[in-house]
C-alpha cells in the first residue's frame, strides 16, 4: 500500500479489525519513510452478472428495476417494504453467488416468482400472468390450481 502522504510504497500494518457486520476489515497503517499513519478499508468487490434479455441484448443488472417490478405485483397487498427489500436482497445474493458473468432475464423472472410465491399468492399470480404472457383464463386457473395442489400436499 502506497503512503498517501509521501507516496512511499513501503507501509506496515499496525492494527487490523473486522467490522461488526464482518464484511469489512479496517487496517491502521504506518509509513516506514515518513512515519505517518493512515487507515485503509478492505472489502469484497463482487460484480453482478450482466442480464441477457429475451431479444439477446445485454444490460447491466438494475436492482431498482427488480424492486419496482416486484412492488408493482405487490401493489395494494399487505407485504411490508422490509419484506420486499429482503426478497430483493435474496435474489441479488443468488445472482452474486452464482459465479456467472451473464444471467438470463428468464432466470431472474423465475427467482422473482419464487420469492413472490413465498410473500403473497396474489402478487405471484399477477407477476406470472405478465411474465408468462397468459393469453386466456385457463392459464390463470392453472396457476391458481398449482397453489391448491401444493396446499393439499402441505396439509
Amino acid at each position: 500500500m502506497k503512503c498517501p502522504f509521501c507516496s512511499c510504497p513501503d507501509t506496515q500494518v499496525v492494527d487490523s479489525r473486522v467490522s461488526e457486520e464482518g464484511d469489512t476489515i479496517r487496517r491502521r497503517r504506518r509509513c516506514t519513510a515518513c512515519d505517518r499513519r493512515f487507515t485503509t478499508y478492505e472489502r469484497v468487490d463482487l460484480m453482478m452478472p450482466s442480464v441477457v434479455k429475451r431479444n439477446g441484448s445485454r444490460v447491466d443488472f438494475n436492482p431498482a428495476k427488480l424492486r419496482a417490478s416486484m412492488a408493482l405485483a405487490l401493489r395494494k397487498r399487505s407485504v411490508s417494504a422490509p419484506d420486499l427489500d429482503a426478497a430483493v436482497v435474496r435474489i441479488q445474493e443468488k445472482l452474486l453467488t452464482s459465479g456467472k458473468r451473464e444471467i438470463t432475464s428468464d432466470h431472474i423472472g423465475e427467482l422473482v416468482m419464487a420469492e413472490l410465491r413465498q410473500l403473497d399468492q396474489v402478487a405471484y399470480v399477477r407477476f406470472a400472468s405478465v411474465y408468462r404472457s397468459f393469453e386466456n383464463i385457463r392459464e390463470f386457473a392453472h396457476t391458481i390450481n398449482e397453489f391448491s395442489a401444493s396446499d393439499d400436499h402441505t396439509s
